[in-house]
């Protein structure tokens, strides 16, 4: 398996947001976003919910894993960045995936911190809850 079909299957399943940074700011509000907001992961796509099952955002995306750091390009389906073709990287380690995007037509970023027009996004993998033991005895 080479490191993108590596890279392309860790990030399979859903994912917390755990922290989001925006324009420099650390928890700046974006409208894509909500506190505990999870992300599902299918093939080549992703969708953000909220813990109502709000649909805040739904994005193609295409990875480069063997960039340093790993390269990835967001194309929202919905929203005001529609279309939109958002050079990012990322890095993926365990059950921690972090990226850092940038606006249509800019650099694509490449260090882990925000300034204006830039976005950086912190996630844990949610895993499904394990089912409860029977205490009492066999």
């Amino acid at each position: 398996m080479d490191a993108l079909e590596r890279d392309l299957a860790a990030l399979q399943g859903i994912w917390e947001q755990v922290g989001f940074e925006g324009n420099g700011v650390a928890d700046a509000p974006d409208g894509t976003d909500a506190p505990g907001a999870l992300t599902h992961f299918s093939s080549n796509r992703f969708s953000v919910h909220t813990l109502q099952g709000e649909l805040l955002l739904e994005v193609e995306f295409e990875l480069d894993a063997s960039a340093g750091p790993g390269a990835i390009t967001w194309i929202d389906a919905i929203g005001p960045d529609a279309g939109k073709r958002l050079p990012a990287s990322y890095r993926l380690e365990g059950d921690r995936f972090v990226f850092i995007a940038a606006d249509e037509g800019a650099p694509r970023p490449t260090e882990f911190r925000t300034v204006p027009g830039l976005t950086l996004g912190r996630f844990v993998r949610r895993h499904a809850p394990r089912p409860a033991v029977d205490q009492r005895g066999a």
